[in-house]
């Protein structure tokens, strides 16, 4: 693989969302949804963690309120980043195009990932940085540590569900089909492998239960997040003693090395 050439179709990548807004648009979307959250959000999880009333609340808190949003939210945006990154090129009929130079499938593949990747990482940088320097300047003894744990998984999982959504792009031969492939998984992971499939899996035994919820992406990153922020502990019921934050990263980036893969195999045998 040519390094110059992944970067310069990373950077197209990274660009054409620059200037379709996206990077501004999602960026908007995490400060907005911060500074509410951290003002006006409330909730009784945690006893230890005073989250009543209105009023600016810790980074702690304000990260426990947050995770109801981040879950669901920053997958979506994964998903719908990556869904059209192949299939879409080819209806417009530029991956024939790119693929007329001296260029190997593998090159677009990567280009696009890291580029997509970036894309989300600057969003979330930006969109929980600026957030976090406003409650900085409300808020005594903010936890920076525990704040940029959060970013970066939340980074980490949006990521995987770009990798995830390629995939679906490299299947399907229409944009609409990867959609809605890429919202049935949206579902599949938040509706039915966290709620009712997993509570049926506890109900035969809990070591069945903790392995099928590291399975999961979105319980990962639920998990990377309690393991590694102390005041959180307690968000995840269920977590073998050998499961550790490199351990939870080393699955999360196998998820993506995983889909990467499938997706490469499949792209390559394409017949463009």
């Amino acid at each position: 693989m040519d390094g110059r050439t992944i970067y310069a179709i990373s950077k197209k990548e990274f660009m054409d969302n620059w200037r379709n807004k996206w990077v501004m648009a999602v960026s908007a979307i995490f400060l907005i949804l911060t500074l509410v959250t951290s003002y006006f959000g409330s909730t009784g999880t945690f006893n230890s963690i005073d989250t009543e009333g209105v009023g600016w609340r810790n980074i702690d808190a304000t990260i426990l309120v947050m995770l109801i949003f981040v879950m669901p939210l920053v997958p979506i945006i994964g998903l719908m980043l990556g869904y059209a990154a192949l299939v879409g090129e080819r209806e417009k009929g530029s991956l024939e195009l790119m693929l007329s130079y001296p260029v190997e499938r593998i090159e677009i593949l990567a280009g696009k990932l890291f580029g997509l990747g970036a894309v989300m990482a600057a969003a979330t940088f930006i969109g929980f940085g600026v957030a976090g320097i406003i409650i900085a300047l409300n808020v005594k003894g903010v936890q920076w540590g525990n704040y940029a744990v959060f970013v970066l998984a939340s980074v980490l999982l949006g990521i995987v569900f770009i990798s995830i959504s390629m995939l679906f792009s490299a299947i399907f031969k229409k944009r609409s089909a990867a959609m809605g492939g890429a919202v049935f998984l949206w579902f599949f992971f938040e509706m039915i492998w966290r709620d009712p499939l997993i509570s049926g899996i506890m109900s035969t035994g809990s070591s069945w239960y903790c392995a099928a919820k590291l399975i999961n992406p979105v319980e990962e990153y639920l998990t990377l997040i309690s393991v590694s922020i102390s005041s959180l502990n307690g968000l995840v019921r269920c977590i073998p003693s050998f499961v550790n934050a490199q351990f939870i990263i080393a699955v999360i980036l196998s998820w993506v090395a995983g889909t990467f893969a499938l997706t490469w195999y499949i792209f390559n045998k394409k017949d463009l």
